[in-house]
């Protein structure tokens, strides 16, 4: 059976992101999938990474959080409330993001989960990641809104290619080696909406809901992001002559 994660990276379970999350639960359910909840704002998850949180101290006098993680998941000594978020993780065959981009980025608390919950020695360490990542075979994908318009989110707006400000995001799922699949981003959503505009947004993101249950059923053919395979690299860690470029974040010399 398939068991998919949601994780909602939004204060409100009231607004869109959160009705959207429920929908992506909705919608596992009516596949047969059992359904784990991280809702981060309802858990007051701490999103910042510190020394306070590890009962044993760091091996040297400055706070090294790789090492901490490494040392508390080999003493069984994480967190509780890591340990809790990596027992989906390891659950999950699915993990589905609900969250807006704020200032051209997921919010905080979402990077801050990614601080603490992807734990050294527990999600990856030196000789797993990337290809060789405990995540293989796993899918992530990201329901995204943002509040500018679909134009200005584009390759050439004003705002910032989308892609773009999400592959770091994306990378660090890749990292764990999961399959990151196309996001799925909905435009112009915000409160400052009036009359027709506001019919016109309430109508769109109806439509969204309606057909999440469709887009969820067809996850397994929804594209993948395409990363390089480490293979593509040379021993120092550079791109290859001739391997390919998936984005200008790893690319080629002009």
């Amino acid at each position: 059976m398939t068991t998919t994660l949601i994780v909602l990276a939004h204060p409100d379970r009231l607004s869109f992101n959160g009705a959207w999350a429920a929908a992506t639960e909705k919608a596992s359910k009516a596949l047969g999938h059992t359904v784990l909840w991280s809702d981060l704002a309802a858990m007051e998850f701490d999103p910042v990474e510190a020394a306070r949180h590890y009962r044993r101290s760091a091996t040297s006098s400055a706070f090294d959080p790789l090492k901490a993680q490494k040392a508390a998941t080999e003493a069984d000594e994480l967190p509780m409330v890591v340990s809790s978020e990596i027992d989906k993780l390891r659950r999950a065959d699915r993990v589905v993001f609900h969250f807006p981009l704020w200032w051209f980025a997921p919010p905080a608390m979402l990077k801050g989960w990614f601080d603490r919950v992807l734990a050294h020695g527990a999600m990856h360490s030196v000789e797993h990641r990337f290809d060789n990542g405990l995540c293989l075979g796993k899918k992530v994908l990201f329901c995204v809104t943002t509040g500018s318009s679909e134009a200005e989110s584009a390759f050439n707006g004003k705002e910032g290619d989308v892609q773009m400000l999400l592959w770091p995001t994306a990378y660090t799922l890749r990292y764990l080696g999961y399959t990151v699949l196309v996001p799925k981003v909905v435009h112009g959503v915000h409160g400052y909406h009036k009359a027709a505009k506001l019919k016109e947004l309430r109508s769109r993101l109806r439509a969204v809901l309606n057909d999440h249950d469709r887009m969820m059923a067809a996850l397994d053919k929804r594209p993948a992001i395409s990363f390089n395979a480490d293979s593509d690299f040379d021993r120092n860690g550079r791109l290859k002559v001739k391997s390919p470029s998936h984005s200008l974040f790893i690319r080629h010399a002009p």
